[in-house]
């Protein structure tokens, strides 16, 4: 049967669970938050004729597996007793990583450290609005793809963004604007670098799932954090780039990703000077460019 790994993983999990309690107790079935199995990934298998709605109300909803179900699992149960790690599972990164970074070696030199290391180890760059924050998030992003997760420390409560991290169980978590995140969900944050555990009570349900995970944060404000949550991180300062660092960077980010030319790479850098050291200002005005020319752009993007 097509199943992915994480239903794969699932319909596992939920079958030993079933095996190891008491069947008398499933009368209505067991819930979600019981397996710690998000409900996307039981609809799944309920799709595929793995599990089953044993009872449903508007307060609970009870679920067992098929017999079709229990068979998959036991034979998935006895190939992973002899599987081995599978490769895609194995993080690796690519040569160039943190290569538009000027300076900072010791932080790309942790920072690949942490991305391979087994066991989690969460890091918090601070310091001013500057550029190199962003783009040691961005190129971590990119070095992992989808094993990493962004999210905006602002944004969380409004997105419902961690049933996301529950749903997807990404390895890499990168949290923007760190200082801006609500207390409930720094509480959720502080449980699961703990100990991958992520609790959240929202109204109308729970989430209590296992997420094995490591956090790269970004902080303009170190100050406003908690001290329970600074002690969870490795702490590292950043300071702004002067002219020629700012220069080297957005000529190496907009000529390797954007692929604009050098020499209008050096232009946008040249004119952002006193507006902006954002790299992510200089990519804007380089997409625009070709339509607005440089000079508007910018403009319109930094009045």
């Amino acid at each position: 049967m097509n199943i992915n790994q994480k239903q794969r993983d699932a319909l596992v999990g939920v079958f030993e669970y079933e095996q190891t309690h008491d069947p008398s107790k499933f009368s209505l079935g067991w819930s979600w938050s019981d397996v710690r199995v998000s409900p996307a990934t039981l609809n799944n298998l309920i799709l595929k004729g793995l599990a089953e709605e044993k009872f449903h109300s508007n307060s609970y909803r009870g679920l067992l597996l098929t017999e079709l179900g229990r068979e998959q699992a036991k034979e998935l149960s006895k190939s992973f007793e002899t599987q081995e790690k599978s490769p895609d599972n194995i993080l690796t990164l690519p040569d160039d990583i943190f290569e538009d970074i000027i300076g900072h070696d010791d932080i790309k030199e942790l920072l690949t450290a942490v991305l391979l290391a087994e066991k989690p180890v969460h890091v918090l760059l601070a310091g001013p609005p500057t550029l190199a924050k962003s783009l040691f998030l961005w190129d971590t992003e990119r070095a992992c793809g989808e094993q990493a997760l962004w999210l905006m420390g602002s944004a969380t409560s409004k997105a419902g963004l961690w049933d996301l991290v529950a749903e997807r169980e990404p390895r890499i978590l990168l949290i923007d604007e760190l200082d801006k995140m609500s207390a409930a969900d720094t509480a959720a944050l502080l449980s699961l670098m703990e100990g991958g555990r992520l609790v959240r009570a929202k109204k109308g349900r729970t989430l209590d799932v296992t997420v094995p995970i490591k956090v790269v944060a970004a902080t303009n404000q170190v100050a406003k954090l908690s001290p329970e949550l600074k002690s969870r991180f490795s702490v590292r300062k950043l300071k702004p780039y002067d002219a020629v660092g700012y220069h080297t960077v957005v000529k190496g980010v907009l000529v390797r990703r954007e692929g604009v030319t050098p020499e209008l790479a050096i232009e946008i850098a040249q004119k952002l000077e006193g507006k902006s050291q954002d790299v992510r200002d200089a990519v804007r005005v380089a997409r625009l460019s070709p339509q607005l020319g440089t000079d508007k752009a910018i403009g319109l993007l930094l009045p």
